[in-house]
């Protein structure tokens, strides 16, 4: 199915609109959706068939000194994912001291463990069974 006749004519109208400030059916934002819209065509139709107009749309919105809005949620997109990824390194950065210190404090006890399982086989060991503790009332 080819494209209407007048379909990259109503494309070129629309994205004039949009670029003046003056859009009459759109939101006028600098995105595709609002373009299409405004041009009364599919999303597809510029996306698939006009991709020339498309870059032709953000290159004059990147011509103008603004940013498409799309690239501008990626661009803070990224900037969270950014954020994101650097607390992360710090939270890990945290849990490896932590497996190391318990690491550590399970090698200690493993030690001491085996220290006292020792002198339990020894017949000469002297071993003392230290007193229960009862937990403080609260």
């Amino acid at each position: 199915m080819s494209p209407a006749p007048d379909e990259r004519e109503r494309i070129r109208a629309a994205m004039d609109r949009i670029l003046g400030g003056t859009p009459q059916r759109s939101n006028g934002a600098l995105t595709i959706v609002a373009l299409a819209v405004e041009a009364g065509v599919p999303r597809n139709a510029l996306t698939q068939r006009h991709t020339d107009l498309k870059a032709e749309f953000y290159d004059k919105v990147r011509a103008r000194g603004a940013t498409p809005d799309s690239e501008r949620r990626l661009r803070q997109q990224v900037r969270k994912l950014k954020e994101l990824r650097t607390a992360d390194a710090r939270e890990i950065a945290q849990l490896k001291a932590d497996v190391e210190a318990l690491v550590g404090a399970l090698h200690q006890a493993t030690a001491e463990n085996s220290h006292l399982r020792r002198q339990l086989v020894d017949r000469h060991a002297v071993v003392r069974v230290l007193p229960a503790q009862t937990p403080p009332d609260r």
